[in-house]
């Protein structure tokens, strides 16, 4: 029952993980920038994102363009998109794959179990690698923003700070690596490796103590 509720619990905590992920990818609050215009009296806002970019002004007015080109974006973010999309992937890979190994399912018939227990581990390995490749364009991309803020040599109006959605993705990030690592703790094989060692060593006790009984009569 306890290898049960940490393989939910894991499961539970990697759809989170990958719910907040997929939030995270769309979202354009990556970057965000406030500034006020030297001509100009209305302070803007700049938000970026993987996949467009938005223009947010104190009247309320928001304007979004998605990216002209792709192979005209920087090759960090070129490698971001790749990073996450693929993330996101794995995930829905490893979701099926963990639904279809969890105990309380019967996806592959409840006298599979070790096949079952096989598919979950994969699955459990399969959510900690999607959050490896989740956190290093997450990261990668913060230590650019913070390098490029600290430069004297980038212009205020293109210094650019931690969106909300670098924050999100941390935390999307930890709970793809703890729901991996619960699945894959939760989801030992029916009997472990243990016992069958265990069984070998009761049989050789027994013959031996046979034979002494033998030697004493």
């Amino acid at each position: 029952m306890a290898s049960t509720g940490l393989q939910l619990l894991g499961l539970v905590l990697a759809v989170l993980g990958w719910a907040c992920g997929a939030l995270v990818c769309a979202a354009p609050l990556w970057r965000v920038s406030a500034f006020v215009g030297g001509e100009l009296v209305i302070a803007q806002v700049v938000w970026e994102g993987l996949w467009m970019n938005c223009l947010s002004q104190t009247t309320g007015q928001i304007q979004c363009k998605t990216y002209d080109s792709t192979l005209a974006l920087p090759t960090s973010a070129q490698a971001a998109r790749g990073l996450t999309i693929l993330s996101l992937l794995l995930c829905l890979l490893a979701l099926v794959l963990g639904v279809a190994g969890a105990k309380c399912t019967h996806c592959l018939g409840d006298g599979n179990q070790a096949s079952k227990a096989r598919l979950a581990r994969i699955a459990g390995v399969m959510y900690l690698v999607a959050g490896l490749a989740y956190l290093l364009p997450i990261c990668w991309t913060a230590y650019g923003i913070v390098r490029n803020f600290y430069d004297p040599n980038v212009a205020a109006p293109l210094k650019r700070e931690l969106g909300p959605a670098l924050y999100l993705g941390w935390g999307a990030c930890v709970l793809l690596l703890l729901g991996g690592a619960l699945l894959h703790v939760g989801s030992a094989p029916p009997g472990g490796r243990i016992l069958p060692l265990l069984r070998g060593a009761a049989k050789d006790n027994q013959h031996a103590g046979a034979v002494t009984l033998g030697y004493v009569r």
